[in-house]
């Protein structure tokens, strides 16, 4: 594996959105806790130091070793990086005596510099900081300034250090990404290497060596992660892969027949196994939607378990891990609040004694796109919406019937086929429909009626941490409402969610 960035991660928000900009630059790079540094750093070309929500002169304040990277690898320090190296490297960091939150214009930049090439005055950028940059650090000369802010950009003579109190990494920064181009091509001599087709033959060829002979079992989901997990996988150790999908009782209408029939024609070693009844018994009485993951979970391993030791000799365990998933166990402060249980199974059990292979741990969710745009998957499943572990048992709220599952199978139907026939599915990033606990009183011909609510669902985001509901046609909505009311029994009324997240989540459990 390559090395050529590293990011100190000192709790910022914007940490990964660092990491997504620097990939787009087709530039490997990785995410370290500050306090967590890399034992070879020699591996790196380049080190960027993030942002954090503390203050530099707070006594709690993240205090990183720098000692193997000043004046040694090129280091840019954005905005908490760049007030650590000023504060501790003999300038003056203090309350700012303005609001320095939202957009600003750079009114000043040294135009000459590297730095700053192709970056005209005036270029928008992102401030996000209660203290200022009073005062420049020793032997520090200032490169940008906005009408508020001094000192936003400078860097130390004699030695490959910069600093700015502003974020490229951010839609807002109109040059961010130029500006961090400039950095690790101009400045610190980085390739722009980082290409899907690379990380492909990378990963068959370290795959191959890690594995050698050896079997490898994968559940399927048939989602994006675990397909194109498998595939490269399939590539470095053929028949020697094993993949399992379940059927759970909980996927869309028709799913369990229909991705079986789409991995057949991807030369995959699949077993199908249906234990639709086994989910159903171990989920009935459940409400709690914790209660239901786990029950699923664990349901799921148990399953899963009983197919693998079916299989003789396997030693290796294949899972579609991302990197954001990676990044969250190894965060600044360990892994965060606890919103809810992961939508996919984590954490296997004593009794399985399987080492773990996780191929795609260190991409983002677009990037795992691309891989498989590479392989030549087929884009359908490539652009398929994300789909909670879980399934429809976290989209039906309150216990689980197996009438509850046929309702929310017809009228997830009936929406998705919907967007996608309007031209709408792959303008959105997760769509799904949720019943909910409530009946309602409605009307059909003379006939009072006393059924089932259900909310429809449709966001558009990147990576899912963040999330703004689409503002889908009216007339498509009408149409869909008509057409679920209509032809799903059980249902007689319709709304559509136009929460965001945050506040609220994508799933409603």
């Amino acid at each position: 594996m390559q090395h050529d960035v590293l990011i100190l991660d000192f709790g910022s928000q914007y940490t990964q959105l660092i990491a997504r900009r620097v990939r787009e630059l087709n530039i490997y790079c990785e995410i370290h806790p500050f306090n967590h540094l890399p034992e070879d750093m020699a591996r790196y070309k380049a080190v960027i130091l993030s942002g954090s929500p503390f203050s530099v002169r707070a006594e709690d304040a993240p205090h990183p070793d720098l000692s193997a990277i000043r004046g040694k690898i090129p280091l840019l320090g954005v905005c908490y990086g760049a007030q650590y190296l000023a504060h501790f490297g003999g300038g003056n960091v203090a309350p700012s005596n303005t609001r320095e939150y939202g957009r600003a214009n750079l009114s000043y930049i040294v135009e000459e510099e590297a730095f700053f090439e192709g970056v005209s005055p005036g270029t928008q950028v992102w401030m996000s900081h209660s203290d200022t940059i009073k005062a420049l650090p020793e032997g520090a000369v200032k490169l940008a300034s906005t009408t508020d802010v001094e000192n936003a950009a400078y860097k130390i003579e004699g030695e490959p250090t910069y600093a700015i109190q502003f974020h490229p990494e951010v839609y807002h920064s109109t040059d961010g990404k130029k500006i961090l181009e400039n950095f690790l091509v101009k400045i610190a001599g980085v390739a722009q290497s980082w290409t899907p087709d690379n990380f492909v033959d990378m990963t068959v060829d370290v795959l191959k060596e890690q594995l050698g002979n050896d079997k490898v079992v994968l559940a399927l989901s048939g989602g994006v992660d675990s397909s194109v997990a498998a595939v490269l996988l399939h590539k470095a150790i053929g028949e020697n892969l094993h993949c399992i999908f379940v059927n759970n009782g909980l996927l869309r209408k028709n799913e369990f027949e229909k991705v079986l029939e789409r991995y057949e024609g991807m030369d995959l070693n699949v077993k199908g196994v249906d234990a639709s009844d086994r989910f159903m018994k171990a989920l009935k009485g459940l409400e709690d939607p914790e209660l239901k993951r786990k029950a699923i979970g664990r349901t799921f391993i148990e399953v899963f378990d009983d197919e693998a030791h079916k299989i003789k000799d396997v030693k290796w365990l294949g899972q579609g891990t991302i990197y954001p998933d990676v990044i969250e166990s190894i965060s600044v402060k360990g892994p965060s609040a606890t919103i809810k249980s992961h939508h996919n199974v984590g954490g296997l059990p004593d009794f399985m004694k399987l080492k773990v292979v996780e191929p795609l741990r260190m991409l983002f969710k677009d990037e795992v796109r691309r891989v498989g745009a590479s392989m030549d998957m087929d884009a359908a499943l490539l652009g398929r919406h994300p789909f909670p572990g879980p399934g429809l048992a976290i989209r039906i709220l309150g216990d689980i019937t197996p009438e509850k599952v046929r309702i929310l199978q017809e009228v997830d139907d009936i929406f998705i086929s919907g967007l996608k026939s309007w031209g709408l599915y792959d303008k959105v990033w997760q769509a799904g429909a949720i019943l909910l606990p409530v009946n309602s009183v409605g009307v059909m011909g003379d006939e009072r009626t006393y059924e089932k609510c259900v909310a429809l669902r449709a966001v558009e985001s990147t990576d899912g941490m963040t999330a703004d509901w689409v503002n889908l046609p009216y007339d498509f909505l009408q149409k869909t409402s008509n057409d679920i009311i209509n032809r799903v029994k059980g249902v007689n009324r319709v709304v559509y969610d136009i929460s965001s997240k945050p506040p609220a989540t994508i799933e409603w459990e």
